[in-house]
C-alpha cells in the first residue's frame, strides 16, 4: 500500500519509509513551467506532469518508477513557426549507496538507471532531466522541408583510395 501522493519535489533519504513506497505527483504552477520552458529554451511549456513513488529496493538502494506527461512548444528548425509536441517518457531508476559518481577526465559510461544515492531524492530535478532527454531535437512543422538548389550540379564525391591499386602495382614494378 502506497502513502498519498504529496507535492514535494525533494525527499530526504532518512524519512522514507521502507517498508512502504512513497507516492508523488509533481504538476508546476503556470510560473514555474515558463521558468522551465526558459532554461530549457521552449517557446511553451503549457503541460507538465511527473508522477510516480520511490520504493525500497535491495542492497539498501531506493527505486523510483514514474511517468512524466507534458505538451511542449518549440520553434521549427526551418520555418520557426511553432511545432507542438505530445511527450510521454517512463522512467527508472535505482539510486543506490554502492555506486559512484565517475570522476576524471575519461570516465567510461556505467548504468543510465544508476545513481549514486546522496542524503535527499531531487524529483524536480529528475522530471527536469527526462524532459530535457525527450525533446525532440529538430523539430518540424508539417510540410517544412528544406529548399534544395536542383540546377547545381552534384559534388563529386572524393575517393581517397580510388587509385591505391595503380600506386601499389607501380611501387611493385
Amino acid at each position: 500500500m502506497t502513502e498519498p501522493a504529496r507535492s514535494q519535489n525533494r525527499f530526504r533519504v532518512a524519512q522514507l519509509n521502507p517498508r512502504h513506497p512513497t507516492a508523488f505527483e509533481l504538476a508546476p504552477d503556470a510560473a514555474a513551467r515558463a521558468a522551465i520552458a526558459t532554461e530549457l529554451d521552449l517557446s511553451a511549456l503549457p503541460a507538465l506532469r511527473f508522477t510516480g513513488e520511490i520504493r525500497p529496493a535491495p542492497n539498501d538502494a531506493w527505486e523510483v518508477e514514474a511517468r512524466l506527461s507534458a505538451k511542449v512548444v518549440q520553434p521549427c528548425v526551418v520555418t520557426l513557426t511553432p511545432v507542438k509536441t505530445s511527450i510521454s517518457e517512463q522512467v527508472h531508476r535505482i539510486f543506490s549507496p554502492h555506486a559512484t559518481t565517475p570522476e576524471g577526465d575519461e570516465v567510461e559510461m556505467g548504468d543510465d538507471e544508476l545513481e549514486p544515492l546522496g542524503q535527499v531524492i531531487d524529483i524536480e530535478a529528475m522530471m527536469i532531466e527526462t524532459l530535457s532527454l525527450a525533446l525532440p531535437l529538430y523539430p518540424r512543422a508539417q510540410g517544412a522541408a528544406l529548399d534544395t538548389p536542383e540546377d547545381e550540379p552534384e559534388e563529386e564525391t572524393r575517393k581517397p583510395f580510388a587509385n591505391l591499386a595503380e600506386l601499389m602495382k607501380k611501387n611493385e614494378n
